[in-house]
């Protein structure tokens, strides 16, 4: 169980990156509450699955999956360049997370 909070904990991390980006500087009022209602959840699941999972690998999980979620978002909705370095970067950011799913114990 520990996994499936950590990885709602990462999909709000993504969901508050973009509300951030979406607030203008927490000028527009929606994203703002948005932004720091997913914060909350993220950071309170996060600390939920280090219950069980070690500090490491949930912390990298976590960041990581916000990572490449912000860089999808990026790309599919606000229309960031999708260059051959940045896309080789997230492939071995994803590879770093799977590492970190396989050597696990929990």
């Amino acid at each position: 169980m520990a996994w499936v909070y950590l990885l709602i904990a990462g999909i709000l991390e993504i969901v508050w990156a973009f509300a951030m980006k979406q607030s203008h500087g927490f000028t527009r009022l929606m994203p703002t509450v948005v932004m720091i209602v997913a914060m909350v959840g993220s950071v309170g699941l996060l600390t939920i699955s280090m219950r069980v999972l070690p500090l490491g690998t949930a912390y990298a999980v976590w960041t990581g999956i916000g990572a490449l979620g912000a860089f999808l978002v990026g790309i599919l909705v606000l229309g960031e360049a999708a260059n051959a370095m940045r896309i080789a970067a997230a492939v071995l950011i994803f590879s770093g997370l799977v590492l970190m799913k396989l050597s696990s114990d929990a």
